[in-house]
């Protein structure tokens, strides 16, 4: 891929959500959420500091996220839709 994103952004890729409740039903393409974990495909060098000084980020490649439901932009990259976020808008890295 050709692509790296610049200062404290993040790049993004979905993680595919169920498509069966715990009870069993099976949910719909239109009536699923989008989901809000994903897995982190690349990172920014990080955010420039007050001193000038650059504060690296801390997620990593490969972290799994948890972020809001309204966050990142969706682009396409390579074919693949990805959404890219800054860090703030990362609630957890999931373990």
């Amino acid at each position: 891929m050709g692509f790296r994103p610049l200062h404290d952004r993040v790049l993004v890729k979905r993680l595919e959500s169920e498509d069966k409740t715990a009870g069993g039903i099976i949910i719909p393409d239109t009536a699923k959420e989008k989901p809000s974990q994903g897995k982190v495909i690349a990172v920014g060098p990080g955010a420039r500091g007050e001193d000038g000084k650059i504060v690296a980020l801390d997620v990593k490649k490969g972290d799994t996220i948890l972020f809001g439901k309204w966050s990142g932009t969706e682009v396409k990259i390579d074919g693949d839709d990805l959404l890219i976020m800054k860090e703030s808008d990362i609630m957890g890295i999931l373990s």
